[in-house]
Parts: structure tokens; C-alpha cells; sequence
């Protein structure tokens, strides 16, 4: 069917959607299933929400293990003192690396549609970013310059995006 024939429906561009709306999609999406005599799958559910918060879980993992072995290694400097820029780009580049991952496996886990699974999880990362960034925002040297913070935030998506994006195009 041509993509101008008006019995068919628009479909949406990978990608392209709002976080929010991609959030409602996946929550939604569980309760299509329902006809007649059938109850939403809470098994399908609960594997979808297993998805986001395991891939959640590895990020933070891997991240706070990176920074505690940098500090031990005494590649970053101790809590509580300033960090050089060319250290916070390290840090963006490991942390931009396992969003990736972790985004790839939110997708995988994810029971469907991967790639949105993956930007929920970093809609999540992404307001938790806006939320670190404005809280550190003037709380002086220790937090670094404005640009790290202003970096994971516009960073959570993107990374996001790739990580579901490299499961998606594994899939038949």
C-alpha cells in the first residue's frame, strides 16, 4: 500500500516521539491486548517495568564502580575536591558509554517494542540529570564546571536512543 492511501494509517518515525508520550505508549500498550474476555497481561507488565529498571541498575553499577576505582586508582581526585575538565570528559565518555549498554539492554529484556523500553529508561536519566544539574548547579567548585552537568542531560536521550536502536536492528 502507497503511504498516501487514506486507509491506511501514518506511521510514526523511529525516534521522532516525546519521551512522555513514549512512556504512555509502553504503559498502554499493555492493556491492548484486552478483548472481549481477556485481562491485561500484569506478567508483560511487570517484565516491561524489570526491563527499565534492570538496565537502570547496570548503569548506576558500572558507573559508581568506575568513579570508586578511579578514586582508588588516584586517577580522580578525593570526594568533596574539584575535578579537571580532562577528567569529566573521562567521565562523560565512560558514562555516555554505559548509558549505551544499558539502554542496549533494557531492549533486549524488553518483552516488546525495545527501542521505546530503551527511552524510557533514559527519560529517566535524563530527569534525574536535570535534577542533579539543577541542584549543583551553584554549589561551588567541588561540582565542577556548568558543562558536565549540561553534558549528561543532553546526552540521556541520545544514548538512549542508540543503545535500544543497536537491539532493534539485531531483530529479524
Amino acid at each position: 500500500m502507497p503511504w498516501h492511501d487514506n486507509k491506511s494509517k501514518p506511521k510514526k518515525i523511529v525516534g521522532l516521539s516525546s519521551a512522555p508520550d513514549m512512556m504512555a505508549d509502553i504503559f498502554f500498550s499493555h492493556f491492548q491486548e484486552i478483548e472481549m474476555n481477556q485481562q491485561p497481561s500484569p506478567r508483560r507488565l511487570g517484565r516491561s517495568v524489570l526491563a527499565v529498571v534492570a538496565g537502570m541498575f547496570v548503569a548506576i553499577v558500572l558507573t559508581l564502580a568506575t568513579d570508586v576505582l578511579l578514586r582508588r586508582l588516584q586517577v580522580f581526585p578525593p570526594l568533596g575536591t574539584r575535578v579537571a575538565d580532562q577528567l569529566l570528559l573521562l567521565a562523560t565518555g565512560y558514562r555516555t558509554l554505559y548509558g549505551i549498554a544499558a539502554s542496549y539492554l533494557t531492549a533486549y529484556l524488553a518483552p516488546c517494542r525495545p527501542l521505546a523500553h530503551a527511552i524510557v529508561g533514559g527519560a529517566i536519566g535524563f530527569a534525574a540529570s536535570l535534577a542533579g544539574a539543577v541542584a549543583t548547579w551553584n554549589s561551588g567548585p567541588a561540582f565542577g564546571p556548568h558543562w558536565y552537568p549540561v553534558a549528561l542531560v543532553i546526552l540521556a536521550l541520545p544514548q538512549a536512543w542508540l543503545g535500544g536502536w543497536l537491539r532493534v536492528r539485531q531483530l529479524p
